[in-house]
């Protein structure tokens, strides 16, 4: 995606917060949601917005997660259980709490494949 050559080893981004694997998943699926909908459609932006709000509310990732479930790795499921069960700070306003949950450890799946460069297991996890 950025092509970024500092990877982390697996074991240095599993020594990181879950929390903070989704911090950066967040940020990486939402760009991903955005790139995909400027580059496939002609929508103005507000229409954008919209749709990519869908997207990457908790509630659009846990209905995600959901179904890539059966396609993770047993790696991929842990660092994704690990996520869902972690503490986190904040709640969601819209997503109820198993909702949120479920789209904390999706964040911090995407967040690990990002930080570890499987930048292409991003793509098959996503790609339609």
């Amino acid at each position: 995606m950025f092509g970024n050559s500092n990877f982390l080893t697996p074991e240095g981004a599993r020594n990181l917060s879950p929390v903070v694997l989704a911090f950066v998943g967040d940020a990486v699926y939402s760009l991903y949601v955005r790139e995909k909908l400027v580059l496939g459609t002609d929508f103005k932006t507000g229409t954008l917005q919209k749709l990519s709000s869908r997207q990457v509310s908790a509630k659009g990732q846990s209905e995600l997660i959901e179904r890539l479930l059966p396609a993770l790795t047993e790696e991929e499921a842990d660092i994704f259980r690990r996520g869902r069960n972690a503490k986190k700070s904040t709640r969601s306003k819209h997503a109820s709490v198993g909702e949120y949950n479920r789209s904390t450890g999706f964040e911090a799946l995407i967040g690990y494949l990002y930080l570890t460069g499987r930048h292409e297991r991003i793509e098959e996890l996503l790609g339609d």
